[in-house]
């Protein structure tokens, strides 16, 4: 009769509770991820590492690849796009996000990144990748040419749009099946956004718009509403959204790769095959519920907060050695402040930790070398580290110059070394002979 509870009283005596459990924000969604978008510090993640449907996330990649062409000066805004077979019947299907496209028609490049940006529109986004590498085939080739730049590990591209190839009326890219969709991690898709934001800030300028008339003023005009509901005016309104992508197939589920700013600090949230509690999503509302949460969690929890000031000397270590100089020692301290974003009542389990690059120099030192950095380590919990993988750091300089020593006083050094070195032999061999 005592076994129970002494089993009980065992495993409370033997395992150790966790003061600082994780969160877990209890969203309904196959993954989830919440970067800071500046930094790129990892707030919260959900099985942010599987390799799931993204649908139109896709459009990412896209964009990064156009801005990007744009940037060179290989494509360019008023450039003209010819319809094409391929686009054409793409673009007629309804079904489907589509500004339609007539068979013998042009469009300018900004025409149809407006509709991909803004509408989702696929037969859009493939003229542009037809646009850019002469077919969508060649186009794949650039998107995993820069999926390896941007360092994506669980990621798999098979068209441009993000449809599933079964809605490519048989015209899929070559080298690819039939029913094949495009997969990434959340972190990847993280990554992506992440990237677009810091090489191509101006995306936000389209993505913000909620509703847009496509070819305004003539009989092909089409109302465009943004799919993003969060925007201002939408249905799902939210403080600060300004992006960036939705994406919604059977295989993907309701995806949604959000973006928001407030007082200074911009948020970078994704969600995947987000479901309501009846475990479906019909009006697409649970991706845009979970992202709210994600948001509400990172403004409402998280500031960013100084961890090392500017000039910080670390206390067990101020300086370091100096040979052939007017100083035997010259100081050192971190270069610039460190501020990073953490929950607001988590600061003190933040330190710094330095990492030397050199034990000594030699003279003549200036001020300023750099010595080593600082990087900043948490206590304790579990710190998601940040989307590169990388640590947040500092340079740590010496704040003081050295002069090298004159030939007079580097004789006198070095006759003092030889001696020095002597009596260490000497010594050495004495206390191993009595040992």
């Amino acid at each position: 009769m005592l076994l129970i509870p002494i089993l009980l009283l065992s495993f409370f005596i033997s395992t150790p509770i966790n003061a600082s459990a994780e969160t877990d924000l209890g969203l309904n969604v196959d993954a989830a991820i919440l970067i800071d978008a500046d930094t790129g510090k990892i707030l919260y993640e959900q099985n942010a590492d599987a390799a799931l449907g993204i649908a139109s996330m896709t459009k990412m990649m896209t964009e990064y690849i156009l801005l990007d062409a744009i940037d060179a000066g290989t494509i360019t805004w008023d450039q003209e796009y010819r319809v094409t077979d391929y686009t054409y019947k793409m673009s007629q299907n309804r079904a489907l996000s589509n500004v339609p496209l007539r068979a013998d028609g042009t469009y300018t490049i900004r025409e149809l990144y407006e509709a991909m940006a803004i509408y989702s529109a696929n037969a859009a986004t493939a003229g542009i990748a037809e646009t850019i590498a002469g077919t969508e085939t060649e186009f794949l080739k650039l998107m995993n040419k820069k999926a390896e730049e941007l360092g994506l590990e669980n990621y798999k591209f098979v068209n441009s749009t993000g449809l599933n190839n079964a809605d490519l009326n048989g015209m899929q890219p070559a080298g690819t099946g039939p029913e094949d969709e495009n997969v990434m991690s959340a972190t990847d898709v993280a990554k992506l956004a992440y990237h677009l934001l810091k090489d191509h800030p101006e995306v936000l300028e389209t993505s913000s718009i909620p509703k847009k008339t496509f070819r305004e003023g003539t009989e092909d005009a089409i109302e465009m509403e943004n799919w993003n509901w969060m925007l201002p005016g939408l249905v799902f309104e939210y403080e600060g959204v300004d992006g960036l992508k939705t994406g919604t197939t059977n295989f993907a589920g309701s995806c949604f790769t959000g973006t928001a700013e407030r007082n200074g600090t911009r948020l970078i949230a994704v969600v995947m095959n987000a479901v309501n509690e009846y475990g479906i999503d019909p009006v697409k509302k649970a991706r845009f519920d979970a992202a709210k949460q994600l948001f509400d969690y990172g403004f409402g929890q998280f500031s960013k907060q100084e961890i090392v000031p500017a000039n910080y000397v670390f206390e067990e270590q101020k300086s370091i050695p100096v040979t052939k100089g007017k100083e035997d020692q010259v100081s050192i301290g971190v270069k610039d402040p460190i501020s990073i974003v953490v929950k607001s009542s988590e600061k003190d389990l933040y330190k710094p930790k330095l990492i030397l690059e050199t034990e000594t120099l030699e003279a003549a030192v200036e001020e300023g070398t750099v010595v080593g950095k600082v990087v900043i380590e948490r206590t304790e919990g579990t710190d998601y580290g940040y989307i590169d993988g990388k640590d947040f750091s500092a340079d740590v300089v010496t704040t003081e110059p050295v002069e090298r020593a004159g030939w007079f006083s580097l004789f006198f050094q070095a006759i003092g070394n030889f001696f020095a070195s002597i009596w260490n032999g000497i010594t050495s061999f004495v206390m191993g002979f009595f040992s």
